[in-house]
């Protein structure tokens, strides 16, 4: 397990993502979808989040990234969507007349958690770890 070092802080926090352009129209091919790519690596890198994994598609994006504690998913999203949003109406002025708005993304997304550790591991290290008692899920040590 590798993991990342932050002032005071040492962490995993892996999400995996999936948005969807706007009413799913399949416009993430060629110079649209390597310039998608190109703006989601900026904005990662400018937030110290790092992609492990990452398949832009002709009408989404899925995304495996390494995030620092201090981000919320909802943060991560916004300021990916938000900022590659503006700089593609940007770039490819033509793509407006198709997504009136100013909306080049669907409203929500897929957020998923991932790491090494399971559940299961979780709780059995806890429930070894301390005396057991049996009608207590939160317990202290003594």
């Amino acid at each position: 397990m590798e993991y990342r070092y932050g002032s005071y802080t040492v962490f995993n926090i892996q999400y995996h993502f999936v948005f969807v352009t706007k009413y799913r129209y399949p416009v993430l091919k060629g110079d649209v979808g390597l310039k998608v790519r190109e703006l989601i690596r900026q904005t990662c890198e400018a937030f110290e989040i790092e992609i492990l994994k990452g398949v832009v598609s002709k009408d989404h994006v899925h995304l495996l990234l390494s995030s620092p504690p201090n981000m919320a998913p909802s943060e991560i999203m916004r300021r990916i969507k938000g900022r590659s949003a503006a700089k593609i109406f940007e770039c490819y002025p033509e793509l407006r007349k198709r997504y009136w708005g100013r909306h080049f993304w669907a409203r929500g997304y897929f957020c998923v958690t991932s790491g090494e550790l399971t559940e299961e591991m979780i709780t059995s290290y806890l429930e070894h770890h301390f005396e057991a008692k049996v009608d207590d899920n939160f317990r202290t040590e003594y």
